[in-house]
């Protein structure tokens, strides 16, 4: 594509394909998922800082995921229903950057969240002894920095890489969100390094964090594995069966967006509309059902507001 000489200076979100007739039923759809998503991770957040027994690793870090999954809805979903209004797709070549970089800088952290989550998990049940001297509260809070920071500098560095390249003339992102393979698409200069990087940089982070939670896990069932008495078995599993679903909803779409071809078609919009605001619904909730401290405290926070 060749450029003019005008600068561009916004984008239009096309969204997802949908029959006229459903406009108003998915603009409302998309509120509510919105709200509950941003609800009930409110809710795990006030839980957990409210109630003492919760005070520990696991929670901590669950804590900032509530807060990934709060900032992942928040950059895309917004938009996205804006997107159903009359020239609601309409955003800001600035707006633009910005959704990109806050996109990639959550989705990283929340990978690296998942690696720390299951060191976590790791050390609790492998190394039961030693658990409360290593994973202190500084080390907890030096773990969580490290996610945001590590999730800041991939952001930057992808974001930088993108919006170097000229655009223009045409600015329409066939796309519910400005992601790197959707706007790449409207550069006017090879995009082959950009593409190239982005695959092998994504590639690499998530198959490192994948690698290392897996690795973690065959020790976790190894331990748990020798463990005599069936109910300790039962509970050493249900501490780590809420994370084992939440990773496998977090890779299995990221995979199907970025590391195949023609990752933006229709069927990747579908994919992507599930992975940015089905699945920050669906990991409090996981969390709450599947967790029985979690369940209780709730149930008690509730009762107390009665």
């Amino acid at each position: 594509m060749e450029c003019d000489n005008q600068t561009l200076m916004t984008f239009v979100l096309l969204g997802v394909p949908y029959p006229p007739e459903l406009q108003v039923p998915l603009f409302f759809f998309f509120v509510c998922i919105y709200l509950l998503t941003v609800l009930s991770n409110l809710l795990v957040l006030l839980a957990v800082m409210y109630e003492p027994q919760l005070h520990k690793p696991m929670y901590w870090f669950l804590c900032h995921l509530s807060v990934v999954d709060i900032a992942t809805s928040t950059v895309v979903v917004p938009k996205l229903i804006a997107v159903f209004l009359e020239d609601g797709g309409v955003i800001s070549f600035g707006g633009c950057v910005t959704q990109l970089f806050f996109y990639h800088f959550v989705g990283c952290t929340e990978c690296f969240l998942y690696t720390v989550m299951a060191y976590d998990r790791f050390l609790a049940i492998c190394r039961p002894l030693h658990y409360g001297t290593i994973m202190n509260s500084k080390v907890c809070l030096w773990l969580a920095m490290g996610t945001w920071a590590g999730g800041c500098l991939h952001s930057a560095m992808e974001t930088a890489l993108t919006f170097h390249l000229p655009y223009g003339p045409d600015n329409r992102v066939s796309y519910i969100f400005c992601d790197i393979p959707a706007v790449l698409k409207l550069a006017c200069a090879d995009t082959s390094l950009n593409k190239m990087v982005t695959l092998v940089d994504v590639g690499i982070v998530a198959m490192t964090c994948f690698l290392l939670i897996l690795t973690s896990y065959v020790y976790i069932v190894s331990a748990i594995l020798r463990i005599r008495s069936a109910e300790g078995r039962r509970r050493a599993f249900s501490t780590c069966t809420s994370h084992v679903i939440i990773v496998m909803i977090c890779y299995i779409p990221l995979s199907f967006t970025y590391l195949r071809p023609g990752a933006q078609d229709p069927l990747g919009g579908v994919v992507a509309v599930f992975y940015t605001t089905v699945t920050p619904l669906l990991n409090p909730i996981i969390y709450t059902l599947r967790n029985k401290e979690m369940k209780n405290v709730i149930l008690r926070l509730k009762r107390r507001k009665a």
